[in-house]
C-alpha cells in the first residue's frame, strides 16, 4: 500500500472515531463516511451571515481511490438526489441524508461512472476529459470542459452510460483560455428571466484587454460575449441561476502571500447582456477562520418552505491535505432572495 493510501485510510479511521456516519446503499455503491459540520466559522457558533444562515455541513471521504475531485454538483427537482462531475472524468450520482433537525447527515447511493467523449471512449484523469462545469437542461445534461476546452451535450436520462452526442459553440476564442483556466461555469438562466432559459458560462481565468474574466450567453434571445469584473485574486469556479433570475458566483482564492479564500457574489439578472461588464453583490466570504477548502462546485433550490438553499462542493484534488466538503446555506432574507434589483 502507498504512503498516500496509507494516510487516505488513516483519514477514513478518523472519521469513524468522530462518531461519524456511515452511508451504504447497495453493494455495488460507493462507501462515504461523513462528518458533520455544525460551524462555518472555527470556533464560533455564529450561524448568520449577512443574508445567509449557515445550515450545516459534511466533510466526507471514502475507500475508494475515485471518490474526490468534486468540480461541479446540481440537484434533481427532488432536492435530494443530485448529479456530480469529477475533474478526473467520472460522473458520480447519488443523493444526500437528512438527520431529524433537517441538517446534512450524509450522501448515499453514491455510484461513480466513467464519462465518454463523442468518440465513446473514457479518459481517466485530466487532459481530454477535465470537467468542471455541470447544468440540467430538460433532457439533456450540459457539461464544460477545460484544456480540450469545450461544451459537451449528454441525453437525461441515459447520461452515465451515453457518449456525448453533441458539442456546443462556446463563442469565446479558445486562444484566449489558459490550459487549466478555461470553462468554469455552465448554467441556465430560468426561462422567465430576460434571457429566457440560455445557456451562460464564465470562465475561471480567461480575460479580455481590460482584465476582465470572458464570458458568454450561448443561446437564447441575448446570444453573445459579456465579461465578469475580476476583483483581486479570486477567480470564479461555478455559479448557478437562482430562481429571480440573478445569477450567483462562487469565486476561489489561492496563493501562498493571501492564503486560502472563497465567497460568494450576486449579480443581477438584468445586468447581463452581450457586452456588458457586470460586477456583483459580496454576499459571503471565507479565509483559514473558515470550513472552506478548494470551492469548486455550487447550487442552488427553492425549498418545501419557500426559502432558497446554497450548497457548496469542494475539491480536493485526491491530496491528503485537503477535503471533500459539502456546506448548506440558506437566504435568512425572503425579500433580499426573491426580488431583484
Amino acid at each position: 500500500m502507498t504512503g498516500k493510501r496509507l494516510c487516505r485510510a488513516a483519514s477514513i479511521a478518523l472519521c469513524i472515531a468522530a462518531s461519524a456516519s456511515q452511508s451504504w446503499a447497495g453493494d455495488d455503491d460507493v462507501p462515504i463516511i461523513s462528518r458533520q459540520i455544525s460551524d462555518f466559522r472555527i470556533g464560533s457558533s455564529e450561524t448568520k451571515f449577512g443574508s445567509l444562515e449557515f445550515l450545516g455541513g459534511l466533510e466526507m471521504v471514502s475507500s475508494r481511490a475515485l471518490f474526490g475531485s468534486l468540480s461541479s454538483i446540481r440537484f434533481r427537482p427532488d432536492q435530494k438526489n443530485f448529479v456530480v462531475v469529477l475533474d478526473t472524468g467520472q460522473w458520480l450520482t447519488g443523493g444526500i441524508e437528512r438527520d431529524v433537525k433537517g441538517r446534512l447527515s450524509g450522501l448515499s447511493n453514491v455510484e461513480i461512472t466513467p464519462m465518454k467523449n463523442s468518440a465513446g471512449r473514457s479518459f481517466e484523469g485530466k487532459g481530454y476529459m477535465d470537467a468542471e462545469g455541470l447544468a440540467l437542461d430538460g433532457d439533456r445534461i450540459l457539461v464544460s470542459f477545460e484544456q480540450d476546452h469545450r461544451v459537451d451535450v449528454y441525453p437525461d436520462p441515459g447520461f452515465t452510460d451515453s457518449r456525448a452526442i453533441a458539442t456546443l459553440p462556446i463563442l469565446i476564442p479558445k486562444k484566449m483560455l489558459s490550459d487549466n483556466r478555461g470553462i468554469e461555469t455552465i448554467t441556465v438562466a430560468p426561462a422567465s428571466s430576460p434571457l429566457k432559459g440560455g445557456v451562460v458560462i464564465v470562465s475561471e481565468r480567461g480575460l479580455d484587454r481590460d482584465g476582465n474574466r470572458l464570458a458568454a450567453i450561448l443561446s437564447g434571445p441575448l446570444k453573445g460575449l459579456f465579461s465578469v469584473k475580476r476583483d483581486g485574486s479570486f477567480d470564479v469556479t461555478d455559479g448557478v441561476f437562482l430562481p429571480n433570475g440573478d445569477l450567483l458566483l462562487l469565486e476561489r482564492r489561492f496563493n501562498m502571500a493571501e492564503g486560502i479564500g472563497m465567497r460568494l457574489r450576486r449579480i443581477k439578472g438584468a445586468d447581463i447582456r452581450p457586452g456588458a461588464v457586470v460586477d456583483g453583490e459580496l454576499l459571503l466570504e471565507g479565509n483559514f477562520n473558515s470550513q472552506i477548502d478548494n470551492m469548486e462546485g455550487l447550487d442552488a433550490f427553492e425549498a418545501a418552505d419557500g426559502t432558497t438553499h446554497i450548497i457548496l462542493v469542494s475539491d480536493d484534488n485526491h491530496s491528503i491535505l485537503q477535503r471533500n466538503l459539502m456546506l448548506e446555506f440558506r437566504f435568512s432574507d425572503m425579500q433580499h432572495a426573491q426580488a431583484s434589483d
